[in-house]
Parts: C-alpha cells; structure tokens; sequence
C-alpha cells in the first residue's frame, strides 16, 4: 500500500521531477519508485557516518575480525565497506549460479540498495522470499550446522531467524539439536531495566526446543575483542580465493598446467593466476638454518626489526649488513621489506647510484606505487577519491586507511602524516592478523616516500 501511494507521489511531485527524468526506464511495476528511492537514500550512509558515532570503538573492532563470512538482512553497503575483499551475494539467484564457499563471503539474504529490485520490501517479497528460497534456505542451514552462528541486533521472535531455525530443528531432529548450543549466540542490547550477562537458554519452535547462548549488552566491544582474540594467519578473503581455485583445480581436465607458485602479497593483483595450491607462512626457524648468514650478529633481526627501525629511527643498524645479511632472508616469501634507509645511508640515493652498486635487490627496489595498492580496496576507495589522506583517514576504520592510502595519487599521500598513522597503529605490524600484510606494504610504501627515488 505505501509502495502504490509513494509511486504516485513519485510521478508527479516536483521533488522528484529529476529523479523521475533519470530512473523512469527502471520503473517495472508500481513498487520500482519506493525501491529506487529508498536505496538512493541508503547509499549516502557509509562507514563514516559509522565511525564518527558513538559505536566508532565497536565499528573498528569489527572491522578487524576475521571471519568466515556475514549474514545480513540489511540492505546498506557498510559490511562490504569493512569487509573489503570478500565476495557479495545478494538473493537467491546469486548462489544459484555461483560457486560458493562459505569463507569470505556475505550473504545479502533480503537484497541490497546496489539492486533496487531486489530488496525484500512488501509484503509479496516477503510471501515470495519464504516460497522460492528453497536453495537458499538450505544453503544456510548448512551454514548454521558448520559454523558458529552470532545473531547481532535480532530478536529471538524475528520471524526470519524463527523459520530458519525451524528448518534446521527439522532437518538435526530432537536426539541431535543440543549438539548446537555452542552454535548458536544471540548477542542483544537489554531493554531498560535489564542487567547485562549470558545464559543459555531456549527457544521452541514447533515443539522442538532449539538450545541457544544469549548474551545481553549495551557494549559490543568486549565481544568482539573476544572474537578478535581467534587469530588466522591467511586473511579469510585469501582462503576463499584458494578454496575456489583449488575446487577448480581438481575438476581441471589438465591441472599440471595451471599451477603456479608466487607471493601471498601478489594475489590480489596477478590477474593471470587461475589455480592455487599451497599457502603457508614460513617457519622463521626453518628460513635461518637454509640461508647461511656471513655475519651472525645479524643473524637475529629480522622484518620486524627493520620496521622497527625505519619507524622510530633508534636502531642504528650496519646499513652494510642489513643489505647483506638480513633483506634477501627476511623478504624471501614477500616483497614488504624496507630497503631504501639503508640503501640511502650507503650512499646510494638515485637509480644510477642503485645500477652502479650491482646488489641484486630489484625484487624490493623496482616497485611502482600501484604495486602496494590491494585490489579488493580500489573499487570502494574510488567513492571517496575526493577526499585528502587525512580525511580519508578520518572517515574509515584504521583497518580500511591501510587499504586506502596506497590507492592514493602519490602528490596526496602526506609522509608525515604516514608515519604518524604507522606510529599509532605500529602493534598491527607485528600481530599476526588479517591485516598485518596491509600495514607491513603500508610501511614499505613509507620507506619508498621517505627514502626513495
């Protein structure tokens, strides 16, 4: 009823005349004028508006997380914007024609303002959601079987959830359904004279009790630090990339010819990689008894060092024996090594003096600004290229800045104000995380502008 009001008052209001100039061809039926408006006005809110209220300490630790994957009946843009790099899917069909793989991925169950015609808005929608998402339905019981399960901001009366969890009660039976106590977390904000706290509890459905742990809050924060606490190495967005290939891989009529083996920093760039097989990260002790070091004084430092050094600037290491002894086996699995403090304090300060030297560092040396830019981040950057590095830095999470700034024009990145950056956030360089990588290219680009040539 308000989609068939709203679409009159759309065609012939004056406050729309642009609107309906613009979006006419999209109108398929008489509730296209109250999609299209409504996801106009959801793409104005971002992560800024986010980062900028009173949840911006909640906000940034979720962006930190590394998480499998997001279930969202929302239809705003703010999980993509702090989970960059993982996959989108937006209704039913998406995954019908799709490879999924339950890691690094968001499932926009109820549409997304980037498709008017798909939110989940009138009552059809509704009536058709629950009708002909049967793949979906059982997709996400999967889901809900093999994975931990937080619900943030829903009701346990949500008829959404109530159905789903109905499905899945169906399908595990009575004999196994406490077997997803541990599954299942329902994280709330209490109503006005409630306490905070967790306590298991139930919910039925049918005469089935679905057990469940419920967690009563107005402070995220610590949850999420909880959650923060799960450490993985290999971001999720890179796991869900190998997982796909390696999938593609085995189906592969001729695998031995799509194998290749390259830096975990370059997949986000290579376009020409089609199939992956083995990430790893390597074993510092392993890498010490391979590479004979000349001098075993320096035997000891190692990347964390040299960012150390080129932050604070208080090591006085042997430019020498950094550039001998400690660059090649330190950067032997990346190119996130600083080299040009050293290279400059050796007197090299210019591409001839680098030639005339004859060291073999081109690996750490011959790098281009695009080179320290992440793929996943450039499509969502480009909505906020107007923007200067400090207000860049402003409107994002700490964890989006690291992906942002390289995509910068080189005349905007302020080498100050990097360092300063690099300063606060310097424990993300040596805490293994989903983000290390983006903060250890972030300070490599540091080295390059305030060193380089």
């Amino acid at each position: 009823m308000l989609a068939k009001d709203f679409n009159e008052h759309w065609w012939s209001s004056a406050d729309f005349k642009a609107n309906v100039e613009k979006d006419k061809s999209k109108i398929t039926d008489s509730t296209s004028a109250l999609r299209i408006e409504i996801a106009r006005y959801i793409s104005t809110l971002d992560q800024a508006k986010a980062k900028n209220s009173e949840f911006s300490e909640e906000i940034e630790l979720l962006a930190s997380l590394n998480v499998d994957g997001v279930l969202t009946t929302n239809w705003d843009l703010l999980l993509e914007q702090i989970f960059p790099g993982y996959k989108v899917y937006i209704g039913q069909k998406e995954l019908l024609f799709s490879n999924p793989q339950q890691i690094g991925e968001i499932y926009k169950i109820h549409g997304c303002s980037t498709k008017p015609a798909s939110l989940v808005l009138t009552d059809t929608d509704y009536q058709e959601f629950n009708d002909r998402n049967a793949y979906l339905a059982a997709k996400l019981i999967t889901i809900f079987v093999e994975h931990p399960i937080i619900f943030i901001g829903y009701s346990l009366s949500d008829e959404n959830v109530a159905s789903l969890l109905r499905a899945l009660s169906l399908c595990v039976g009575k004999d196994y359904v406490e077997q997803l106590r541990r599954n299942l977390i329902f994280l709330q904000r209490p109503r006005t004279g409630e306490k905070d706290g967790i306590s298991d509890t139930y919910l039925t459905i049918d005469g089935v009790q679905i057990p469940l742990v419920l967690v009563k809050t107005n402070d995220f924060r610590p949850v999420y630090q909880v959650l923060g606490d799960v450490k993985r190495k290999i971001p999720a967005r890179i796991l869900r990339y190998c997982k796909e290939q390696l999938y593609a891989l085995v189906a592969s009529a001729e695998p031995e010819e799509r194998l290749c083996v390259m830096d975990i920093d370059e997949l986000d760039k290579n376009q020409d990689v089609e199939f992956l097989v083995g990430v790893g990260v390597a074993n510092e002790t392993n890498v010490k008894q391979t590479d004979e070091i000349a001098t075993v004084g320096y035997a000891a430092i190692e990347a964390d060092d040299l960012f150390r050094d080129i932050l604070n600037e208080d090591k006085r290491f042997n430019p020498k024996l950094v550039i001998e002894n400690v660059v090649k086996r330190a950067g032997k699995g990346t190119k996130n090594i600083p080299v040009y403090k050293y290279l400059r304090e050796l007197g090299i300060n210019d591409e001839e003096g680098y030639k005339a030297s004859g060291l073999a560092l081109d690996k750490w040396v011959r790098r281009d600004l695009k080179d320290f830019r992440v793929k996943a981040y450039q499509q969502s950057w480009f909505k906020l290229r107007h923007l200067s590095m400090a207000e860049l830095i402003k409107a994002s999470t700490v964890q989006n800045a690291s992906g942002y700034i390289p995509c910068l024009p080189k005349e905007k990145i302020d080498v100050n104000l990097l360092k300063e950056f690099l300063l606060e956030n310097q424990d993300k360089l040596y805490e293994k995380g989903p983000y290390q990588s983006n903060f250890r290219k972030l300070a490599t680009l540091y080295d390059k502008l305030r060193w380089g040539w």
